[in-house]
């Protein structure tokens, strides 16, 4: 299974899934331009990753501080997936990076721990401007 990295640009987030190293890293805004044609290969090659492994602890460490809607129902997705190898196979840690001003992105946290509760979820305060 190929790492998949795409640089940060100013509408999409920096994506970092080593696969080789079970750690999936999404880091700063995505509002891209088409989330289904940015999102769509990241969901096959995490749902080909997913299939491929068993009985081990996967990091997702999810730094965004902004994302649209239509990136919502991509991440929701994700999410869905990773709940899913979670519920049967893999322990699923999702670490959760939040601004300490930012109630709006702790509060996304806290719904996806709601409706993915086999996720080990785990929120942190950070000063993501500094990260």
């Amino acid at each position: 299974m190929k790492d998949i990295y795409l640089a940060r640009t100013t509408h999409s987030p920096e994506v970092d899934f080593r696969f080789s190293e079970h750690t999936l890293t999404l880091t700063g805004e995505a509002y891209p331009e088409n989330a289904n044609e940015f999102f769509h290969p990241l969901l096959m090659g995490l749902e080909s990753y997913l299939n491929s492994v068993d009985s081990r602890d996967i990091e997702f460490n999810f730094r965004l501080t902004y994302f649209n809607s239509a990136a919502t129902k991509m991440i929701y997705s994700m999410f869905e997936l990773l709940n899913e190898s979670a519920c049967t196979s893999n322990r699923v840690i999702l670490n959760w990076y939040y601004d300490e001003e930012d109630d709006t992105i702790l509060e996304f946290g806290d719904g996806i721990h709601d409706d993915f509760n086999a996720l080990d979820y785990r929120p942190m305060a950070v000063d993501l401007a500094m990260a």
